[in-house]
């Protein structure tokens, strides 16, 4: 007796529609998250791709925690897209765009409520605890943010 293990007839135009789809949302997600850096960047006093690449321990903490907030939001805006390719992608553009701009806006509130001088903080040399509050606001909002667009 012999088995045979056969493919369906659609497997290969399903790996490549599969394919296909990752690479897409991989653009579309690429461009959300530079969106999202360059959303951080602009609004926040200094240069932070120049205070990171000096290695400024506190920037690089509030550029992290950014990114990694602007990923959840990415992440979600992605898993909640519709099931077809094209309303998909375009859903997910069009919620990452608006949950990034929510998250800057959010940020920035709360770093205003604090009465945190972000861009000193930043822009120090030393270790300031008070970027960990930045971060935390960064990530805890996001979250936030990421739960909303689901």
């Amino acid at each position: 007796m012999s088995t045979t293990l056969a493919l369906p007839a659609t497997f290969g135009s399903d790996l490549v529609r599969g394919i296909g789809a990752i690479l897409l949302y991989g653009i579309v997600g690429l461009l959300l998250m530079f969106a999202g850096f360059y959303a951080i960047d602009f609004t926040t006093p200094g240069k932070l791709s120049k205070l990171v690449t000096r290695g400024l321990p506190n920037a690089v903490i509030v550029t992290a925690s950014g990114l990694l907030s602007m990923a959840f939001i990415v992440v979600v805006a992605i898993y909640s897209s519709a099931s077809d390719l094209t309303a998909g992608l375009i859903t997910s553009l069009v919620y990452g765009l608006i949950g990034v701009i929510v998250q800057v806006l959010a940020v920035r509130l709360l770093e205003w409520a604090t009465r945190i001088d972000v861009g000193s903080t930043i822009q120090s040399e030393k270790f300031a605890p008070a970027s960990v509050v930045v971060a935390a606001a960064h990530l805890g909002l996001g979250l936030v943010v990421a739960v909303a667009i689901s």
